[in-house]
């Protein structure tokens, strides 16, 4: 028997070398595998979900075609989506056919080597993919609850047949793809859940316009008919609910702003087919006779007709004479309240807006942080430039917003008060009750013209949980001594940074 140079035989150092050479393909596979996890798990689109999960699956299974089957509990079937792009189409089998109904009835993974001498095969699937299967390796799909889900399979192996490596594998796999699925499916929920939010919204905003606009009117005709000396009980109810009239139609706008700017996203889509569109005529100058032409600019009117919102003026707006002017503003409207707004405000910074917009963002953020303060506390609102951004912050030292709450400051209609201590008092008031739509406007306001709004926030120490109440009134505080000890148990500081750029907010709204 030949030896090798270090006195062990030749064989074994074969088969040694031999053994290297597997475990290092069998870590170049896993490899793969953990890399195309990372990949899957990133894509929450449905269409491209499935593209990506085959295309990678192939690759490190070396397969000709790989198919993910779910379940659809509603018709008790396997479905899946076949071919790729516009080619794309969807089968459906029952859940009990084939190789993929027969592992997700029995939870377990299969490998069928000569797919058409067994059983469980079901030519009809190859038959309307235009398919011919030989091989199949399928697995269960098994989420976190124990559910089976559906089935992945790669189908043809490249070369020879699948093995038990190729099974532990396909079975590593399917974990990374049962987690994408399931977030790809947690993403639909919440996206069709903030759908039917935003048509709740503009049926709201739609039902309230003519209602609001009829009792303001009743409420101001009943004003001008009561005559002096009249019964004061009378002239209080008048005044009551023309405030509340107000009060809706405030609301009834920030919805409206909410509304009109996410529409806008849709609308930018549109707009990017129809540039598409017009990049397509431009090539075809000479054989367009003008009909071409005549119905792209008919489209674009009927976009800005669908899409139709208040165009933003470009202005240049001095900061510091806006924000002193929203502070005398606030005092006034916060009228027999012990409230100190502190103004720290470095005069020269601009933006070029409409300055509308700036009034809503900032008076909103005003108003937000008056509620939250006590009485005998105080607001800060600062401004300062660098050559970077312009940045302003307002600051409350209110009992701040606990860390489950935080999360959700910015979904929209939303208040950080236990449901059972809440109630809707008059604007300015300590927990007046807002429902924080002054934070989703001005987010929505961030994301359309490129500014950023963002806030840090700590809970009050002595009342963290949401149900524990503040007496309003530091004095009644039973927990501290001072003002200075209410100041540093807790408080929110919102801050909106705009990039020292004076075109800053002049972004088009309109078609180009």
């Amino acid at each position: 028997m030949t030896n090798t140079k270090d006195g062990r035989p030749q064989s074994v150092a074969l088969d040694r070398r031999k053994e290297d050479r597997v475990l290092r393909e069998r870590l170049r596979r896993y490899k793969q595998a953990f890399l195309l996890g990372q990949v899957i798990t990133s894509e929450v689109d449905r269409d491209r979900l499935f593209e990506v999960i085959i295309h990678q699956t192939n690759e490190v299974m070396e397969s000709m075609r790989s198919t993910v089957f779910l379940y659809d509990d509603q018709t008790d079937q396997l479905w899946s989506l076949v071919g790729v792009g516009l080619k794309k189409r969807e089968i459906r089998i029952p859940s009990d056919y084939g190789v993929a109904g027969w592992v997700f009835q029995h939870r377990v993974p299969v490998t069928v080597n000569d797919a058409y001498n067994d059983p469980r095969f079901y030519a009809e699937v190859d038959k309307k993919s235009g398919f011919r299967t030989r091989n199949i390796m399928c697995v269960p799909l098994i989420n976190w609850a124990g559910d089976c889900i559906g089935a992945l399979q790669s189908l043809n192996k490249n070369v020879g047949v699948f093995t038990d490596d190729d099974r532990e594998l396909l079975v590593f796999i399917s974990n990374y793809v049962t987690i994408a699925l399931e977030n790809m499916r947690f993403f639909e929920a919440l996206r069709d859940l903030n759908k039917a939010k935003e048509r709740a919204m503009n049926h709201l905003s739609h039902e309230l316009k003519t209602p609001l606009a009829l009792i303001g009117a009743i409420f101001d005709r009943f004003a001008r008919e009561l005559k002096e000396g009249d019964d004061s009980k009378n002239a209080r109810m008048i005044h009551r609910g023309r405030r509340n009239v107000k009060r809706l139609a405030e609301l009834q706008e920030k919805i409206d702003d909410i509304l009109s700017l996410k529409a806008f996203e849709e609308r930018d889509k549109i707009c990017q087919l129809v540039e598409s569109a017009a990049d397509f005529v431009e090539e075809l100058r000479e054989e367009d006779d003008g009909r071409y032409t005549e119905a792209l600019a008919r489209i674009r009117e009927r976009i800005n007709s669908v899409y139709h919102a208040e165009e933003a003026r470009a202005g240049q707006t001095l900061l510091h004479e806006l924000l002193h002017d929203l502070s005398d503003e606030a005092e006034s409207a916060m009228q027999g309240r012990n409230l100190e707004i502190v103004r720290d405000f470095e005069e020269g910074p601009t933006v070029s807006t409409d300055e509308k917009i700036l009034r809503k963002i900032f008076a909103g953020l005003l108003r937000n942080a008056i509620e939250n303060t006590p009485e005998d506390g105080k607001i800060e609102v600062s401004l300062k430039g660098s050559d970077h951004e312009i940045r302003i912050d307002v600051r409350d030292y209110g009992v701040g917003i606990s860390p489950q709450n935080q999360r959700l400051v910015f979904h929209g209609f939303f208040h950080t008060q236990d449901t059972m201590h809440y109630s809707s008092k008059r604007p300015y008031r300590f927990n007046a009750g807002g429902a924080g739509s002054d934070l989703l406007r001005t987010k929505v306001f961030a994301e359309r013209f490129g500014f950023s709004v963002g806030f840090d926030s700590t809970r009050c120490r002595f009342i963290p949980d949401d149900a524990d109440q503040c007496p309003g009134k530091i004095s009644k505080c039973r927990f501290i001594k001072t003002r200075a000890d209410c100041f540093s148990s807790g408080g929110t500081t919102f801050s909106v940074r705009f990039p020292s750029n004076p075109q800053i907010l002049t972004k088009s709204t309109s078609l180009p």
